[in-house]
């Protein structure tokens, strides 16, 4: 079977229905990626037609849902990069301490391990009563699993490794209960995220914020999205607040870079006044 190239004039019309019926704006998402993430999913489903495609992405649904899902990269786990939990741990989180209110949001959550990985290091530091994490994302199937607070029992080895690393020193077990193949996180963890969802490229900002977390999504932006999401956070954060993003990414490119000091040896940024 031959395989079916999709053309460029044929994604721009699959991005301008995309924008027309349901306002999801993927015109700024990195062209190679994007274009890669569409062939796959065209081949995985053996669609027939590029119309046929086009005709059930724009008229399914369920089928859109899916679309979305494939589309967005969702690769994620509890505590990834320990040393830079272990920065928030030591270094961020307790200049936080003196606020009566902590408000983080974490953009691009995913599966919510991060979100779930934030509220232990604030349960741990004796903040998790006075704070609040929203967790966002585009893709909203992503956010019905993360506000389950189940994750594979599977994994928890590996994230308990990457807890002891971040510098955890309790028993990672009593954090979740095992039921069956699956580990539940504790409900006094989860009370304290709001799943939402938010659309980075069309989504104005909601809160103002002490600390924003945005990693490894902005790599797949073209270099004006990136500008655009980072103004963004810059209007969200506020003053001696801290901006933390992915090992690939950085504020040194963008306008509002001279507002923001780096801390040593971590992609974290902080606004100064």
């Amino acid at each position: 079977m031959e395989v079916t190239v999709i053309t460029e004039d044929q994604i721009d019309l699959l991005l301008a229905d995309l924008l027309e019926r349901y306002g999801y704006d993927f015109t700024g998402y990195s062209r190679a990626s994007l274009k890669r993430r569409i062939h796959r999913l065209y081949s995985i489903d053996k669609i027939l037609s590029f119309a046929e495609f086009r005709f059930k992405i724009a008229n399914d649904p369920i089928y859109f849902k899916r679309f979305v899902e494939q589309i967005t990269v969702n690769v994620t786990e509890m505590f990834r990069d320990p040393t830079f939990f272990k920065t928030l741990r030591n270094e961020v989180l307790p200049k936080l301490g003196t606020y009566p209110l902590i408000r983080i949001w974490i953009a691009g959550c995913s599966t919510g391990e991060e979100a779930y990985s934030i509220c232990i290091l604030l349960q741990e530091l004796n903040l998790l009563h006075k704070s609040l994490v929203y967790a966002t994302d585009l893709n909203p199937a992503v956010l019905e699993k993360a506000a389950q607070g189940m994750f594979g029992l599977s994994q928890m080895k590996q994230y308990s490794e990457n807890y002891i690393l971040s510098g955890g020193s309790k028993d990672f077990s009593s954090y979740y209960t095992a039921k069956y193949s699956l580990a539940k996180f504790n409900d006094d963890l989860r009370r304290k995220i709001i799943f939402s969802t938010h659309n980075l490229v069309s989504d104005r900002s909601f809160n103002e914020f002490q600390l924003i977390l945005c990693r490894n999504v902005l790599i797949y932006f073209d270099r004006d999205l990136q500008h655009k999401v980072i103004g963004l956070f810059d209007d969200s954060l506020e003053e001696l607040g801290y901006l933390a993003l992915g090992s690939k990414e950085t504020l040194e490119f963008s306008n509002v870079s001279k507002r923001y000091r780096r801390l040593p040896n971590d992609k974290i940024w902080r606004k100064m006044s």
